[in-house]
């Protein structure tokens, strides 16, 4: 090694005509990745394999789509924490080393941790402030699980443990519910997309009345996908009623504060999700009981109280009533009739009066006493001579009838008008 540097730094930059052998290129690449020292990187484990003793492993950017290769040789795997595995968030002090012979880049780590969880509390803290101020979490917000919903949505990884756990703990207490369920990763790096991609599938399904998020718990890194925002606020716009049964007691996930339940564990969710058709059949038969019992015990008193009244002495002999107001009504009855006979009376003798009255003043009245009424041919009422010249035409009406008459010449009146004489009228 300290006989190649010189030449690496004193050889002559390569040409077509004078290139570089492969070896020297080599160990130029290894000077320089070996100046580069041993550097602190943070990001998530996405493979973890040990073999020999050694760990063969990548290492994620948490943001961008960035993977490196790192190898933690058996002597450092004894000074690192155990339980390292993949999902994990690290940081890992990592040496760049350049294999000349087989030409490949390894990170040999010299150490590695679990990101502090002070500031992973501390960032979670935050976004839990921000979120609380949005009213993601408020009481208000959260909608009402449905009595017994027909169709259960299930959010869970494949063939877990709380799946079957949600699974048998709903058809034992109810078993004619159905789910609906989508597989998704529960740890990991795929945790938040296809979680978030499984709820939104569930939530546009217009069977699907509830959806339960399932994980059988874990610790703490294991469940940082769960506090994602990413996650937080497609659980937050759901329309459909979600449960958070991540089965973690010690650190809340943020989607326990957003969903409309939190369940303690798969098992609990599936009883609160899911009445027990036994329990909730023994409550309909404890209620059919009370009613009965309250209906038997209304329809006794009410048979106390008709007999107590039918024991008072109005109903005992109605008929006191009447004889105890026989007499009063006797009286009102003939006043009544008294009062109706002199009205009747009264009446009566207007009556003959007014028609008394309408005789003197009609005209057949006054034709009676021996008037008679002169017309004209064309029926006008002759009321002086001159309406009547000689030898007009006339009609008479007396009380008896009509008479056709002839005018004659005027004769004087005792008053000293003129008035026709008898003789002068002649009956046709």
């Amino acid at each position: 090694m300290s006989q190649t540097a010189p030449v690496v730094m004193q050889a002559a930059p390569p040409t077509a005509d004078a290139p570089w052998p492969v070896a020297l290129l080599s160990s130029k690449i290894k000077g320089w990745i070996d100046r580069l020292g041993t550097a602190w990187v943070e990001g998530e484990i996405t493979q973890w394999g040990v073999s020999g003793g050694n760990v063969y492993g990548k290492l994620k950017d948490l943001n961008e789509d960035a993977t490196i290769s790192f190898t933690i040789w058996s002597s450092v795997k004894a000074r690192i924490p155990a339980d390292l595995k993949q999902g994990d968030r690290v940081v890992a002090a990592i040496k760049p080393n350049f294999w000349v012979k087989g030409g490949t880049l390894t990170m040999q780590v010299y150490d590695m941790k679990h990101v502090g969880l002070g500031d992973l509390l501390e960032r979670l803290e935050r976004l839990r402030q921000q979120l609380s101020s949005e009213g993601l979490f408020a009481a208000e917000r959260k909608k009402r699980l449905p009595f017994l919903p027909h169709t259960i949505g299930l959010v869970t990884g494949k063939d877990s443990d709380a799946e079957k756990d949600v699974l048998r703990n709903a058809q034992l207490r109810w078993p004619q519910v159905r789910f609906r369920v989508v597989h998704a990763a529960v740890q990991g790096e795929r945790t938040v997309t296809e979680v978030v991609s499984a709820i939104r599938t569930l939530d546009a399904d217009p069977e699907v009345e509830v959806i339960i998020v399932a994980r059988g718990g874990g610790d703490f890194q294991n469940l940082l996908g769960f506090s994602d925002e990413r996650l937080v606020r497609a659980a937050a716009a759901a329309l459909t009623p979600i449960v958070s049964a991540i089965g973690h007691e010690a650190d809340r996930p943020l989607l326990d504060e957003v969903a409309d339940l939190r369940a303690s564990t798969p098992t609990d969710a599936a009883k609160r999700v899911v009445p027990d058709v036994a329990e909730e059949l023994a409550r309909v038969h404890q209620a059919r009981a009370r009613l009965g019992t309250r209906v038997t015990h209304l329809i006794a008193h009410e048979i106390d109280r008709i007999g107590h009244l039918r024991t008072r002495p109005v109903l005992a002999s109605p008929s006191w009533i009447v004889d105890a107001r026989a007499e009063e009504l006797t009286r009102y009855v003939a006043r009544g009739t008294e009062l109706v006979g002199r009205c009747v009376e009264r009446e009566t003798t207007r009556v003959a009066e007014l028609r008394g009255q309408l005789r003197a003043l009609s005209p057949q009245g006054t034709l009676d006493r021996g008037y008679a009424i002169v017309q004209t041919a064309a029926g006008h009422v002759v009321t002086d001579p001159a309406e009547a010249p000689e030898g007009a035409e006339l009609r008479l009406t007396v009380s008896g009838g009509s008479l056709a008459a002839t005018a004659g010449a005027a004769l004087p009146s005792p008053a000293g008008h003129p008035q026709a004489p008898a003789d002068a009228q002649r009956a046709k």
